[in-house]
């Protein structure tokens, strides 16, 4: 691997003009294409092996013309204090908002609150319902116009008017303001730990041509694949924040390369031989954590998978080969590591010669090394305030709710919003998420009757408000009823008459041969819930067991990878309690804006466990690799710990705090699991670089000493030898002729 990845990186560090061509070529491709892609149409959203997804793909068969699919808007009123939604003055106003919804070319039905029982019992809230013939994401800018319109007239004449439903959903915002700063701040870092501008600027244009190719793609195929707004989000941030990292590693590597003497272009090519290496096996790492999404058997979470997935395979060839071809066209402007501050010390050791007559003091160890002497002093206190420490911010995740957003969880400056909040103050808090029963009585002998038992036995369980008449198909064989609880959808009360009314199902078919489904969003919501909840410990098992393997061919130990699994474990337990404490208990959410608490989006553990066991391995890659080369070169396992931290640890550290400020950045967005995933991820990112790997880590290699690189002998002879250290470009050197050098590069003095 490593003389492989060597000889490519001189290649593309000698053929620079082709290379950059290459992937000039590929991002304006990637471009033309996203440019002349139709717009995306609408993200179909299933859930398969599910009762809610099975009831819904039977009213797609016994009612036909009848899809859910359809967009839908709300308009609520609200009567002025002292008055009435009952009132002449109202009601002809409310009339002139439904003739006017009426008039639209896309425009299926529109409901009288007057004939349909959509005024509340004390008279002062009414609603509109308009359903369209075409999805949200295809609905002309005119209707949409059309909708808001209409509830802004409304509202000139005194009336408190907002505009619920899915017709007015757009995009999620993902906060462009905290991406510019996160990028800035990305930037500052790079310049610190590279020691120039142009060091720097290498790793952020790299990241923004991948990224740029890899959304570009997205988009391009998005209306062909039906990806959703999400994917490209996630493809964003995994790209810009894995991109900028590995670029900065091979960049760090090169000049520590050029500080042992080497010419420009040998430097390149082991520093591709080896950071790149790691590089490698790094996004092998995070791909299989993506790509694993596809056993969870959601369409959606396995595209957004793949894409992102597919990002970070982008990433990983720009990092292998246009990184060094920039180094080429970079030349002398970016200088051997610590270049500036040897020459510094030089001075002043000269200076103090001249004055005392003193020798030279030597060099002071770098944080790095300090760190790794003081943790090595001391593992097991080191190592029981990490385990403690991540254990305490854990313990919230013990309360985690599940559900996803809705309405109810949008910002209340919204109207989508405000109208939620008008439906729960007139009609109750569950007749935002109305349950709809589907009884398939095509079996029965007497389907009326089935349907009347139904809904009877519905009307005696606990948390229901209402439950209307059995609305059968012109079969006559399927009917629908709705349900109204009498608790938020978001709530455990709900879920829990679910639960209730499918318990039911089996009596009931058992004595009239009638199937009870129960479906609609709050449904699927909680189908989806407990879906995801039952695939995580497969999923588990799947992507740490293949990192698992994967690492131990890396570090040819056992204990080494177990080591990083289960501080993975650890750290992103410590997150989900974190997410948990602001997002579901409230505490500091203010900071972050976030202006509704509630459950924890249903996709927030297993995205969490995927992404950022796929990161969390990048930095124990990065950082390992380099102590398993110091101690497979003879260092004791002490010594060779703290090399690693020498040469890695302010690397690490930097790529860890751009990756916070990448995700961070996306804390800004207005949609609220967008927010939640930035956050979750940053924070997951801190405990993992910081405590894990940083603390945790070497005190637990301390305390191992050699075992932690024990391998047994017949998996040692068994194993693939991936030179992730660089022993064969150690061959190279050996058997060059003394007294040569390398054509056409450039040597730097040591």
């Amino acid at each position: 691997m490593a003389t492989f990845l060597y000889k490519l990186g001189r290649l593309a560090f000698r053929r620079r003009h082709f290379v950059v061509l290459i992937w000039v070529a590929l991002l304006t491709l990637a471009g033309v294409g996203a440019a002349s892609a139709p717009a995306a149409g609408t993200t179909s959203f299933s859930i398969p092996g599910t009762e809610a997804q099975k009831a819904f793909d039977l009213l797609e068969q016994r009612f036909p013309g009848a899809s859910a699919d359809g967009a839908t808007g709300r308009i609520v009123f609200k009567a002025p204090e002292g008055e009435k939604m009952t009132d002449a003055d109202n009601k002809a106003t409310v009339a002139k908002t439904v003739k006017a919804l009426g008039d639209g070319s896309e425009v299926v039905s529109v409901t009288d609150p007057y004939t349909t029982n959509a005024v509340s019992k004390d008279g002062t809230v009414a609603y509109t319902s308009v359903r369209y013939d075409v999805p949200r994401m295809e609905l002309a800018d005119s209707t949409r116009d059309a909708l808001e319109a209409a509830g802004e007239s409304a509202r000139d004449t005194g009336l408190t008017v907002d505009v619920g439903g899915d017709a007015l959903e757009a995009g999620a915002e993902m906060g462009a303001t905290g991406e510019v700063i996160g990028l800035a701040l990305a930037a500052v870092v790079l310049v610190v730990t590279l020691g120039s501008l142009v060091a720097a600027g290498l790793p952020l244009l790299t990241a923004i041509i991948g990224v740029g190719i890899g959304v570009s793609t997205i988009t391009a195929l998005a209306n062909a694949l039906d990806l959703g707004d999400t994917t490209s989000t996630l493809a964003l941030m995994i790209g810009l924040a894995v991109g900028i990292d590995y670029a900065l590693f091979i960049v760090s590597r090169y000049r520590a390369e050029l500080a042992e003497g080497r010419g420009r272009e040998e430097a390149a090519g082991r520093a591709t031989g080896t950071a790149g290496s790691a590089v490698v096996f790094a996004g092998l790492t995070v791909v299989i954590a993506l790509a694993g999404l596809a056993v969870v058997n959601v369409p959606m979470l396995t595209k957004m998978g793949l894409a992102a997935a597919g990002t970070v395979v982008v990433a990983v060839l720009i990092a292998l080969t246009m990184i060094p071809a920039m180094l080429g066209y970079a030349g002398g402007k970016i200088r051997p590591a610590n270049e500036k501050r040897k020459d510094k010390a030089k001075v002043e050791d000269k200076n103090k010669a001249k004055v005392t007559g003193s020798p030279k003091k030597p060099a002071r160890p770098n944080m790095g090394t300090r760190w790794a002497s003081f943790v090595i002093r001391r593992p097991a206190a080191v190592l029981l305030l990490g385990v403690v420490g991540l254990g305490v911010i854990a313990v919230p995740a013990t309360q985690l709710e599940l559900g996803l957003p809705d309405d109810g969880s949008q910002p209340t400056s919204t109207t989508q919003r405000r109208a939620y909040d008008l439906l729960s103050e007139g009609f109750g808090p569950g007749f935002n998420g109305p349950l709809m029963i589907v009884v398939d009585a095509k079996k029965s002998d007497d389907p009326t009757a089935a349907f009347t038992s139904v809904a009877d036995g519905i009307k005696g369980l606990k948390d229901v408000v209402t439950v209307t008449p059995p609305t059968p198909n012109k079969a006559g064989d399927t009917a629908t009823i709705t349900v109204i609880p009498d608790s938020k959808p978001s709530s455990t009360q709900t879920e829990d008459l679910v639960h209730a009314i499918r318990g039911q199902s089996a009596d009931i078919k058992a004595d009239t041969d009638a199937e009870v489904l129960v479906t609609g969003t709050t449904a699927m919501n909680i189908d989806f819930s407990q879906k995801l909840n039952d695939a995580l410990v497969p999923y588990l098992a799947l992507v740490v067991g293949l990192a698992f393997l994967l690492l131990i061919v890396v570090f040819r130990s056992i204990l080494v990878p177990l080591k990083a699994a289960l501080g993975f474990l650890l750290s992103v337990l410590a997150a989900l309690g974190a997410v948990v404490a602001v997002f579901q208990w409230g505490w500091l959410a203010g900071l972050i804006g976030v202006e509704e608490t509630g459950p924890i989006m249903s996709m927030m553990p297993i995205f969490m466990v995927g992404v950022v066991f796929g990161l969390a391995m990048d930095y124990e890659v990065f950082l390992v690799t380099r102590m398993r080369e110091a101690y497979v070169h003879g260092e004791s396992p002490s010594q060779a710990v703290v090399t690693g931290f020498r040469h890695s640890a302010r690397v690490v550290v930097a790529a860890a705090i751009i990756m916070m400020a990448v995700f961070g950045g996306f804390i800004g967005a207005s949609d609220s699991m967008i927010k939640m995933i930035g956050f979750g991820l940053a924070i997951a990112v801190f405990f993992d670089a910081f405590v894990v790997r940083m603390a945790i880590v070497p005190a637990v290699l301390a305390l191992l000493g050699k075992k932690a690189w024990w391998l047994p002998r017949w998996l040692d002879r068994a194993l693939p030898n991936v030179d992730v250290e660089g022993e064969g470009l150690r061959a190279l050197d050996d058997n060059r002729p003394k007294g040569t050098a390398d054509e056409d590069r450039e040597l730097i003095p040591a």
